[in-house]
């Protein structure tokens, strides 16, 4: 199992055949497996890793920290799922530390970031408080490089 899993994580497009043959398995054996890790919710979904800022896409990319009060009875689960419900919300992750949850949201503006903060995260009842970072450029996300750092004749870094 950990294998596909592992294949799969590296390059969504393997089919089951080149999975089989990569790990010298039978391919039915193969695809039974990957329907049953979907099934069971161990493979979530796949996606292609995509470096927006070569497109001509406008968006804005923000980390939001934030505190909030467990609720009683719900812990974090209950204000976790009214954020994670937000279109707006890329991932968000319960995190130790000086704040309980990340989120990473996008937005077309800054402006629109900072309206999402103050009109809807900042108005849910137990958000204490929030710490906004704005993502100027992705080096590496996902395990995956964005850019290639190259030398000029200077010696100096460029994209």
């Amino acid at each position: 199992m950990n294998e596909i899993l592992k294949l799969l994580e590296q390059d969504a497009r393997l089919t089951p055949e080149q999975i089989a043959v990569m790990l010298n398995r039978d391919v039915d054996e193969v695809r039974a497996e990957i329907e049953q890790l979907e099934k069971a919710g161990v493979i979530l979904g796949y996606r292609a890793v995509i470096d927006w800022d070569k497109t001509d896409r406008e968006y804005v990319s923000a980390i939001i920290e934030i505190k909030i009060t467990p609720q009683r009875d719900r812990g974090f689960d209950y204000i976790a799922e009214k954020i994670y419900n937000y279109p707006e919300v890329e991932s968000l992750t319960l995190m130790s530390g000086g704040y309980d949850l990340s989120c990473v949201i996008k937005g077309r503006t800054m402006k629109e970031v900072a309206y999402f903060v103050a009109n809807k995260l900042s108005t849910i009842d137990g958000v204490l408080s929030t710490s906004t970072h704005f993502v100027l450029r992705k080096y590496k996300y996902d395990g995956v490089v964005y850019g290639v750092v190259e030398k000029d004749e200077r010696g100096h870094d460029f994209i």
